[in-house]
């Protein structure tokens, strides 16, 4: 191994760890307390060694969203082929959906919430933010209706379960009624 693979090697290691700690701080105490700073003293690099990774806390939280994007389709991925018949797919895409997002909430404010520098719906949006569309949209599409859009379809079924999502979290919406709220939202929407 040539002393440039090993320099290289070694710089992916410091990103990711780079990018582990930030997660792992802002699921901890929030993004607010995710500071070049606090993330230099816990990876024991000084801030320039940051700076020469990322510019800042924005391409930080852009490396957490688009490693999120990833896992969020691998989740839903692996939750619907499960499933019998389209309905119980889309009901497990939707549950696997909201499970992820109450699980790492960071992760999905990196996602959603915060501004991490990403296009979103865009020629130039990253592959894994638009992998994470395709995830939803492979199940989606066959309950989206004759004469519907599957891509306009699985947008609007992505803002409901992310209106889900953000108010349950945000404690807006009794928690009891959380497995209801799914199975009107699958029922209303998929054509099955």
């Amino acid at each position: 191994m040539s002393v440039q693979e090993r320099k290289e090697r070694e710089r992916a290691a410091r990103e990711r760890l780079i990018v582990a700690t930030a997660r792992e701080l802002a699921e901890e105490q929030g993004w607010d307390a995710v500071t070049t700073r606090r993330l230099a003293e816990r990876i024991e690099y000084s801030q320039p060694v940051l700076y020469s990774h990322f510019r800042g806390k924005r391409e930080i939280i852009g490396a957490v969203a688009l490693e999120g994007a990833a896992e969020l389709a691998a989740v839903v991925r692996s939750a619907s082929p499960t499933a019998d018949g389209p309905r119980g797919r889309v009901a497990a895409l939707a549950h696997a959906y909201l499970d992820f997002a109450a699980r790492h909430p960071a992760v999905y404010d990196a996602l959603f919430q915060l501004d991490g520098g990403l296009a979103y719906a865009r020629e130039d949006t990253p592959a894994p933010l638009k992998d994470a569309f395709a995830s939803l949209l492979e199940t989606l599409a066959e309950v989206a209706g004759d004469g519907v859009d599957p891509g306009a379809f699985t947008e609007t079924f992505w803002a409901a379960l992310h209106g889900l999502a953000t108010l349950t979290r945000a404690g807006r919406l009794p928690p009891e009624y959380a497995a209801s709220r799914v199975e009107l939202l699958v029922d209303r929407l998929a054509r099955v």
